[in-house]
């Protein structure tokens, strides 16, 4: 197992950022990467959306720009074209795209979705993740939605107010296209940081959370 260090100071230098679907990355992990971000600006991101088509790419690209704006190096963005909703039934082509990608990319730190999401997506995305990157330190990310699959999480990232809020506006101006959905709103994203930041006593009130399942404590 390889380590990596969770100081944002002086860690990790190379980072993978996957996602199903164009802002799943910014709503599971956006307030970490931001906090990477300022406080070492020359990481690497490689930042992968596996279901970005047609407007939903363009606001993937562009957010990811707008979320690692503050790099020395901008991210690799790259926006793959799997149909939403059906990766199950893609298996095969999405695991052969893992597979180019193991060879594309050498990560300290990769972020994924939760092995316990109820969406069919993101279970599969998080069974890959785990198939092809085996020596990596691996957290999954949470998405809060209609089907109530929040778990316990066991890592938690203190968020600062002004990280946290722009998470939130930066989610709220590049996915124009997500604005009319109940769920896409500002109290939902700060009110989810808040609860994580009362669990982790987060002297800032705030968190995102995340779950590790294998971690190696470097002596």
């Amino acid at each position: 197992m390889l380590t990596a260090s969770l100081d944002l100071e002086h860690g990790p230098a190379r980072v993978l950022a996957i996602g199903c679907h164009a802002d799943d990355i910014e709503i599971g992990c956006g307030g970490t990467l931001l906090a990477l971000a300022e406080r070492r600006p020359d990481v690497e991101v490689t930042w992968l959306v596996l279901s970005a088509n047609g407007t939903r790419g363009e606001e993937a690209r562009a957010s990811a720009e707008a979320f690692l704006s503050g790099l020395s190096t901008p991210p690799r963005v790259l926006l793959e074209t799997f149909r939403d909703g059906f990766f199950p039934y893609l298996g095969g082509a999405v695991k052969d795209r893992f597979e180019t990608l193991k060879a594309e990319v050498s990560a300290e730190l990769v972020f994924t979705h939760v092995g316990v999401d109820l969406h069919q997506d993101h279970r599969l995305v998080s069974e890959l993740t785990w198939n092809t990157f085996r020596n990596h330190l691996i957290l999954e990310y949470e998405i809060p939605k209609y089907d109530a699959d929040l778990a316990a999480p066991n890592v938690y990232v203190p968020l600062g107010p002004d990280v946290l809020q722009r998470k939130v506006d930066l989610l709220l101006e590049h996915f124009p296209s997500q604005r009319g959905k109940h769920w896409f709103t500002e109290d939902l994203f700060r009110s989810l940081a808040r609860v994580r930041g009362m669990e982790a006593n987060s002297p800032t009130r705030f968190a995102e959370a995340f779950r590790c399942r294998k971690l190696v404590l470097a002596g």
